[in-house]
């Protein structure tokens, strides 16, 4: 088994916009399942593609997870759509899983090939979460600031979140606890990041430049 180690720092503005559209977009798939008893757990970022991790409702900590990672552009390097990436992971989690040598944290890793991938089609919840959306949650082309470029579920209680910051030149991934104060959390995690001293390294985690502990924030 080997760990990749890519770390996702000096992200091009246009790779942040994209890698937060594609993580909005399928964040409904940590409740709604992609196929019956198979969920969204994570979206890991990486400069030229993006880790889509499925497993069980409750799995965390690589026991009974997989990283499927998908290029960011297709054959005509042109960004690849939110519901072009959900349509091949639903196909991808309802196939058997493939022989992989490679992992990262603790998870196998299946670089995919798309070019003979068939997305499966649209389902009513993809449909009905698509006209919801634009109602309630319009389309914004710029995210957020830190923009939200994936997550990971960590444990029951704990997540891990990947935030592009201007002043760490890369991904911070922020470790928190969801039984916490999350309101005041939300509202400080803009300034938090940027403090260096909260920063220190983490060499398992490929994602990000660094790691900042707020599960005890």
């Amino acid at each position: 088994m080997s760990e990749l180690d890519q770390r996702v720092s000096n992200l091009a503005k246009e790779t942040v916009e994209q890698q937060a559209y594609l993580t909005r977009f399928l964040l409904d798939y940590t409740a709604a399942p992609l196929v019956e008893g198979t969920f969204l757990r994570g979206v890991l970022p990486t400069p030229d593609s993006i880790r889509v991790v499925t497993g069980a409702a409750d799995a965390v900590d690589g026991h009974g997870l997989v990283a499927y990672e998908v290029p960011l552009t297709d054959d005509d390097e042109e960004p690849v759509t939110a519901p072009l990436v959900l349509g091949w992971t639903r196909t991808l989690a309802s196939l058997a899983l493939p022989c992989t040598d490679t992992t990262v944290m603790g998870m196998p890793l299946v670089t995919v090939d798309t070019a003979d991938l068939e997305p499966a089609a649209p389902t009513r919840t993809d449909q009905a979460l698509r006209v919801l959306r634009a109602l309630a949650w319009p389309y914004v082309e710029i995210p957020p600031s830190p923009a939200l470029c994936g997550f990971l579920f960590t444990g029951r209680a704990s997540m891990r979140l990947y935030l592009a910051s201007e002043k760490a030149r890369g991904v911070i991934a922020a470790d928190i606890r969801l039984d916490g104060t999350l309101t005041a959390l939300l509202a400080a995690l803009p300034s938090l990041l940027d403090e260096g001293e909260r920063w220190a390294a983490d060499l398992s985690d490929p994602h990000c430049v660094h790691r900042v502990d707020l599960t005890t924030w």
